[in-house]
């Protein structure tokens, strides 16, 4: 289970270098009595309409830790990133701030973050919490995480006399299923999975493959198992899943599809689940099938501490209160505001309780084995945009799989250098 046991180690997007400056702090949701001190957070996170929901979880630790305030900064995604490297570089930023995960390994190779000692990391998902450390040590907390699972149509797998889709599932199940419920003269589809480069470096851990070779020098995809992974993608196309001709890719697409009944398979992320709280039939998830293993894709946020901090006792205490504190995890689930990344099911049952879906467990279920993105720097958009092009050659027959993975191998290793 190499590719999915942990996430910790993992290549992650780079970015430029950076120079940070900022604040740390102490045990989650404790005291952090140290006299009167202002703490500085920037955030993207509660952007457009949860900045009341912040605000809550911020008085609550200030209640909670007299004599330490925290001035926040609330900047839309699409300027957030930029406003923070500038503040990087400028060694003005705040004393804790969002990150992602595509962007942690960069920050943590830079020096900016600073080591969380004495977090207690078994409040956290596993996964989740190892992947914000680098070499043992703890450098960024995760705020919230989604994930990828396959939903499924229950009322046309029960119209065809089928069982549902279980953790147990394979290719091979999901194939033979998605088989039997496709009447494409009815405009019916038994599955809908993109042929993208997101698709792909998942499908190539469930098959056992590697993205990237051990020291990340040259890709590793063309492989026995990345033709089985493309394969996997690319055979769906007209047969169990429409063609890109048939509306396939086109914004919405796969949404409308499920939502008008006509699709019994689709792998999507949890965030769909509100769009399709009133669906006129009855829907379900289940874990993604796997090949050899089960690999899930998971996205995170994280928040982070400046190495440069004049207050790292009360900053770490901060993004620990913010990350795993029962007020954070009620504001959160209350709202509807992400999932918390907690470890603690009984704290989580609320959301469990919530239908649909049915089966809301195989979100965490699926954290156990995590497919983890691959990440080369600056050329990570152009290498994802190769992987994309090429499969798309080969799903519409004008390449052979093997001969698209052969010519993404030689665009993506002149961007690894």
């Amino acid at each position: 289970m190499k590719h999915t046991a942990s996430l910790a180690g993992a290549g992650v997007l780079a970015a430029s270098a950076l120079v940070l400056a900022g604040c740390s702090g102490g045990e989650g949701g404790g005291s952090a009595d140290s006299g009167e001190v202002t703490i500085t957070y920037t955030n993207f996170i509660s952007a457009g309409g949860n900045e009341d929901n912040l605000a809550t979880i911020v008085e609550a630790f200030e209640a909670e830790n007299p004599g330490v305030t925290v001035e926040v900064t609330t900047l839309p995604y699409s300027d957030y990133f930029t406003a923070l490297q500038t503040d990087l570089a400028g060694g003005t930023a705040s004393d804790v701030f969002d990150i992602e995960y595509a962007n942690y390994a960069s920050y943590q190779q830079s020096g900016v973050l600073a080591a969380l000692d004495g977090v207690d990391t078994s409040a956290y998902q596993a996964s989740l919490a190892e992947a914000y450390a680098t070499d043992g040590t703890q450098y960024a907390l995760p705020s919230s995480f989604s994930n990828v699972v396959l939903f499924y149509n229950a009322d046309l797998f029960d119209a065809a006399g089928l069982d549902y889709p279980t953790s147990e599932w394979t290719w091979a199940d999901e194939a033979a299923a998605a088989d039997a419920l496709t009447d494409a003269d009815a405009g019916v589809w038994g599955d809908y999975q993109p042929i993208s480069y997101h698709e792909f470096y998942k499908a190539l851990a469930q098959a056992g493959g590697d993205f990237l070779n051990a020291d990340g020098t040259a890709v590793a995809f063309n492989s026995p198992q990345g033709v089985a992974a493309a394969e996997w993608l690319v055979g769906k196309s007209g047969v169990t899943m429409p063609t890109t001709e048939q509306g396939a890719g086109t914004p919405d697409f796969d949404s409308g599809l499920f939502v008008d009944g006509k699709l019994a398979m689709w792998h999507t992320g949890i965030w769909m689940f509100g769009a399709l709280a009133d669906a006129g039939f009855t829907w379900d998830i289940a874990v993604e099938p796997g090949d050899v293993q089960h690999a899930s894709a998971m996205f995170s946020n994280a928040v982070g501490v400046s190495a440069g901090t004049e207050h790292l006792e009360q900053a770490t205490a901060f993004a620990e209160f913010l990350t795993s504190s029962q007020t954070a995890v009620d504001v959160r689930l209350d709202a509807g505001w992400e999932l918390p990344p907690i470890a603690d099911e009984d704290e989580l049952s609320a959301y469990l309780e919530q239908t649909p879906p049915q089966n809301r467990q195989a979100v965490f279920d699926s954290l156990e084995e995590v497919a983890l993105a691959p990440s080369i720097g600056d050329g990570q958009a152009e290498m994802q945009d190769i992987i994309s092009e090429e499969l798309a050659e080969a799903a519409a027959g004008r390449k052979s799989v093997e001969q698209a993975l052969s010519d993404a191998e030689e665009r993506v290793n002149p961007l690894l250098g």
